[in-house]
C-alpha cells in the first residue's frame, strides 16, 4: 500500500502495549451500554461514557445520547446510564422523582470509596479528598458529604497551619499512590494526625511503572488518548520523561510519517480510557509507512 507516494519504505516494527487500554470499570460500563443499545437502539448516558471522543462517536452511532445534569432534569420515564465515575446521591433522588430507570455502571472501586466516605461523614470526621476539582468522580465523592469535604489537587492549596489536628484523608481512585503517601507524610511532619484511606485503583496506579519500562524499550512512542482524559495527560508525561521521542495522537489522522526513521521500533500505548481498536488502527496506519 502506498501513502503519499512513499510506498513501504520505512519498515517500521510496531508493537502495542498489552497493558494499555480500558480499565475494567470502563469495560463494564461500555458492555452494559452496548447490550441495551443492541436491544433498544437508544440510551441516555449522563456525561461522556469515557473520556475518548472516538469511542464516544462509535457508541453515539449505535444510539447512545450523552446528556448533562441540567438536561437530566427534563427527562422522564427513560433509561439513563450512570458511567464508571459514579454519581452523588442527588442524581439518584432525581431519578426517583422523574421515574427514570438508572443503569448503574459505577465502578466497584469508586462505589467502595463512596461508601467509606459516607461512613466517615456520618461519624463527623474532617474529610479531605486528594483529587481534581470538578472531576465527575470527585463530584460523586463530595456528594456523600453534602459537599462538606475539602478537595485539593496540591498541598499548596491547603493552609496546613489552619488544618484540624486530626483529619481523614481519601483520594480520587486514579491518583498516584506515591503522591498520596507523600501528602500523608508531609501532613504528619507538620503535626497533623492523618487517618489515610488508600482506595486508589491499582489497575490504574500500577500503569506508571509498566509504562516507564515500556517507553524505554522503543525508538519512538506513540501515545493514543482523548484530549479530555486526565489519566491520559499523566501517562503521556510519564512516557515523555522516559522516552523524549514520544508523540501524542487522538487518532490515526494525527500521525505524521516524518516523525519516524527507517527500521524504527515503535511502541503504541494509551490511557485507561483508550479503546484497543483505536490503538490497532494507529498500528495498521504506521505499517503502511
Amino acid at each position: 500500500m502506498s501513502i503519499g507516494g512513499y510506498g513501504n519504505m520505512l519498515g517500521l516494527q510496531v508493537d502495542i502495549d498489552h497493558n494499555s487500554g480500558f480499565c475494567f470499570g470502563v469495560v463494564y460500563a461500555i458492555e452494559m451500554a452496548e447490550e441495551i443499545l443492541e436491544e433498544e437502539g437508544q440510551l441516555y448516558c449522563l456525561g461522556d461514557i469515557v473520556h475518548n471522543d472516538e469511542e464516544v462517536k462509535r457508541l453515539e452511532a449505535k444510539g447512545l445520547c450523552i446528556i448533562d445534569h441540567k438536561q437530566l432534569k427534563d427527562i422522564y420515564f427513560a433509561k439513563v446510564l450512570i458511567r464508571a465515575h459514579g454519581e452523588p446521591p442527588s442524581t439518584y433522588k432525581l431519578a426517583i422523582k422523574n421515574n427514570l430507570e438508572l443503569i448503574d455502571a459505577s465502578c466497584p472501586v469508586v462505589l467502595k470509596l463512596q461508601n467509606r466516605i459516607k461512613n466517615s461523614y456520618d461519624k463527623d470526621e474532617s474529610i479531605y479528598i486528594y483529587g481534581k476539582h470538578g472531576h465527575a468522580e470527585v463530584v460523586g465523592l463530595l456528594g456523600q458529604t453534602n459537599n462538606n469535604a475539602t478537595v485539593f489537587q496540591d498541598l499548596s492549596e491547603l493552609d496546613i497551619e489552619g488544618l484540624p489536628r486530626e483529619i481523614t484523608l481519601y483520594s480520587q481512585t486514579t491518583k498516584s499512590t506515591d503522591s498520596f503517601y507523600e501528602i500523608k507524610e508531609k501532613l504528619g511532619q507538620a503535626g497533623v494526625k492523618v487517618n489515610a484511606h488508600d482506595t486508589i485503583c491499582r489497575q490504574v496506579s500500577n500503569r506508571d511503572k509498566e509504562l516507564r519500562d515500556f517507553a524505554q524499550q522503543y525508538d519512538k512512542i506513540v501515545f493514543v488518548s482523548g484530549t479530555k482524559s486526565s489519566n491520559g495527560k499523566v501517562l503521556y508525561n510519564i512516557c515523555k520523561e522516559n522516552n523524549p521521542a514520544t508523540y501524542f495522537v487522538s487518532n490515526k489522522q494525527e500521525l505524521n510519517r516524518y516523525w519516524f526513521s527507517p527500521q524504527d521500533r515503535i511502541g503504541i500505548c494509551g490511557a485507561t480510557s483508550t479503546p484497543m481498536w483505536l490503538m490497532e488502527e494507529v498500528k495498521t496506519e504506521l505499517q503502511t509507512y
